[in-house]
């Protein structure tokens, strides 16, 4: 047995953990914050730090300290039947449902659809979609050859094309960040404001998802004792994750330089594609169409591994291959809805979830201190639930928030829940679940 990891070890391990989880939206978001944000870029970005790459990071080392293998494991600490509920609909967030099917309309519209007439694009994205997870399917067979896949082959590659591309852009900038205009959203809140921004990475999420991936591959490179393998997640993931937050400010700030060239686009693959275009060509159209199909082919083969490791574990009834290939056929067919209703149907689902799984990844790394106090976890969930609900309802189009129940409740959310107008109601009432379960288990402590 091996007390730590090489660092050729370590760094495949990083390369691994950053190939996981840098994918479509990891390329698409920072751009079109970096074009809504604008001078307030640097406020914005820090924010989006936070969740995009902060979060990940503690979502890695969680399972670590909390001894827990999987996200099943983990949640369970909360209740056995939460576990296997919030475990279920995770994976299917991640996968087939919102990560997955915008992984291939990502692909698509950005490599692909610029080249194509507008009459063809529905056939062309079903064709493309269905290439490209036969393509996912076929590397995701056998879940132990991941590392090699994922952290040898494609995620070096990728690196190599997206760093040639922000090379040129920041020898020959587009423009500059001071002043650049601010839309109204980031005016007065623009570091709240990227913090949300950062959902929609959905990195927490993934770090939960991925880290049974993670842990099995340190174990396979010969550790297997559970804290060196908690210290060795933790210095790999490190790599994994300051490399994700410089091409992340890169790439906002990129797109607030965008503005001095191009006008405010509706999503960040257009501003990327129009920045490709621009400095290279149809040369950079196909180096940007590159970049975009190993970035998303290389996350999507991890979810599905993951959906399948999982699914065959929660519900051993089914193979490991039976729920991989219905998690794809699943996310070909909702990859063909287009990018934009993904996003506009995902957005109200994360901003519910999203808050249990940060409250869920704190928890697990002050396990030290709450251990196996089930009290505890259940009081910060379900009340942190009960502000997630709220945070999905304010993030209904507004045909929906304009309607006399929803406006009612978001009345009364604005009234009594604090910060709620930021998207950070969810913090206040998270911490009033962990002093009131605090209190209970001292109040049991005096009583025995």
């Amino acid at each position: 047995m091996k007390n730590e990891l090489t660092m050729k070890e370590r760094l495949f391990v990083g390369s691994l953990i950053f190939g996981l989880f840098f994918g479509a939206g990891n390329l698409i978001f920072p751009i079109q914050m970096g074009q809504e944000a604008g001078a307030h870029i640097v406020q914005a970005n820090l924010g989006f730090l936070i969740t995009g790459i902060g979060l990940p990071f503690l979502g890695i080392i969680a399972f670590g300290l909390s001894s827990s293998r999987d996200l099943y494991e983990l949640s369970s600490k909360v209740g056995k039947k939460y576990g296997l509920i919030f475990t279920t609909v995770l994976y299917l967030v991640i996968g087939p449902f919102f990560a997955m099917p915008r992984l291939a309309s990502t692909s698509f519209e950005i490599a692909l659809a610029p080249f194509l007439p507008s009459g063809s694009q529905k056939i062309s994205l079903l064709l493309f979609s269905v290439l490209f997870f036969f393509i996912v399917w076929f590397f995701s067979r056998k879940p132990s050859k991941i590392l090699d896949y994922v952290g040898k082959f494609l995620t070096p590659l990728f690196l190599v094309l997206l760093f040639s591309l922000l090379l040129l852009a920041f020898i020959n900038p587009l423009g500059s960040i001071n002043g650049s205009p601010v839309q109204t959203a980031y005016e007065s809140n623009a570091f709240f404001k990227g913090f949300t921004d950062g959902y929609n990475t959905l990195d927490a999420l993934a770090a939960l998802a991925f880290g049974m991936i993670i842990i099995e591959n340190i174990q396979s490179l010969g550790i297997t004792k559970p804290s060196l393998v908690a210290k060795e997640a933790t210095k790999s993931g490190l790599m994994g994750i300051i490399l994700m937050g410089v091409i992340y400010t890169l790439l906002s700030f990129l797109g607030t330089m965008s503005l001095g060239t191009f006008t405010l686009n509706k999503n960040g693959g257009i501003t990327l594609a129009q920045v490709a275009q621009h400095y290279l060509g149809t040369a950079g159209s196909v180096l940007l169409a590159a970049i975009v199909i190993v970035a998303c082919l290389k996350t999507a083969i991890g979810l599905s591994t993951a959906f399948g490791r999982t699914f065959n574990e929660l519900y051993p009834s089914k193979s490991y291959s039976v729920f991989t290939v219905s998690c794809i056929l699943l996310a070909t067919l909702i990859a063909n809805v287009g990018l934009d209703l993904i996003i506009q149907i995902s957005i109200p689902v994360l901003m519910f979830i999203y808050p249990l799984a940060m409250t869920l990844i704190l928890m697990g790394v002050c396990n030290q201190w709450i251990g196996k106090k089930k009290l505890i976890f259940q009081c910060v969930t379900y009340l942190t639930m009960f502000a997630g609900f709220f945070d999905a309802l304010n993030s209904l189009p507004m045909s929906l928030k304009e309607t006399s129940l929803v406006s009612s409740l978001l009345k009364f959310a604005e009234t009594f829940i604090p910060f709620f107008s930021s998207g950070l109601g969810w913090v206040t009432i998270a911490l009033l679940g962990l002093v009131i379960g605090l209190l209970i288990d001292k109040k049991k402590k005096s009583l025995s």
